[in-house]
């Protein structure tokens, strides 16, 4: 990859971000960033135009836009004879799979090589469908789970093996994130991750009698069609944006 598309990209996405509404950073991912490429490879929302483009093409640099809130959007070069670039929302990391489903891909556009006019066609088009997405996908995540009061925190397995909650008092949220739950800054939801079940058993042991103390009871629910709380392994990211099938998964 010759230094200066590296350079041409970097400098899109970083006049780019400055024209987005709200506020957005640019982040340039390098061909030596191996590791951060292909997790955000698996992170692609679009079974359409970029599905198309990395089934060709390999993720070998990109430059990833990112809102205040955590949405994402990555931009990669074209790969072809004509200036500009294809640009993509990417899927965030804490909401399940299950939350996807039934929700329309926020697909890929291509931009002219105008950062300014590619500015007003991100916001018009792909943002306006990337937000609506992404807010249908977050009430599917609250939907699977059971709504915690201020006296009592539902904690939730999910089908990856990780527990899940939404907690409505604050000094509950301090105990669940001082014992390793994650929370998800767009949804509110904390997760427990489930690829160590010995550890997530301790943690889950003791969140008990700390939140006791605040008066706070715990009930441990499984999800429906869920009979028993065996921690599966983490299960992989989805599938990259160019082998998803689009009749198993949505996202």
């Amino acid at each position: 990859m010759h230094d200066h598309t590296s350079e041409r990209l970097a400098s899109f996405a970083d006049v780019l971000a400055g024209e987005l509404p709200d506020t957005w950073t640019s982040t340039y991912l390098p061909p030596d960033a191996k590791d951060e490429l292909a997790e955000l490879g698996d992170r692609i929302w679009d079974l359409d135009l970029i599905a198309a483009f990395l089934a060709e093409h390999s993720l070998q640099q990109a430059a990833v836009l990112s809102r205040a809130d955590g949405a994402q959007l990555v931009l990669v070069d074209r790969h072809d004879a004509r200036d500009g670039f294809h640009i993509a929302a990417v899927a965030p990391r804490a909401l399940p799979d299950e939350a996807y489903r039934g929700v329309p891909e926020p697909g890929g556009i291509t931009l002219a090589d105008d950062p300014f006019l590619a500015a007003e066609r991100v916001a018009e088009d792909l943002l306006a469908r990337y937000d609506s997405a992404l807010a249908q996908v977050r009430r599917n995540a609250l939907d699977g789970l059971q709504p915690s009061q201020p006296d009592r925190v539902v904690l939730t397995w999910q089908p990856d093996g990780s527990v899940a909650t939404a907690p409505a008092d604050e000094r509950a949220g301090a105990v669940l994130v001082a014992g390793g739950f994650v929370q998800d800054p767009h949804s509110g939801i904390y997760r427990l991750d489930g690829a160590d079940t010995q550890a997530q058993a301790r943690a889950l042991r003791a969140i008990g009698p700390q939140l006791d103390t605040l008066g706070i009871a715990t009930a441990l629910q499984h999800p429906a069609g869920r009979s028993a709380p065996t921690a599966a392994p983490a299960s992989g990211p989805p599938s990259p944006a160019g082998t998803r099938a689009p009749a198993t998964r949505t996202r």
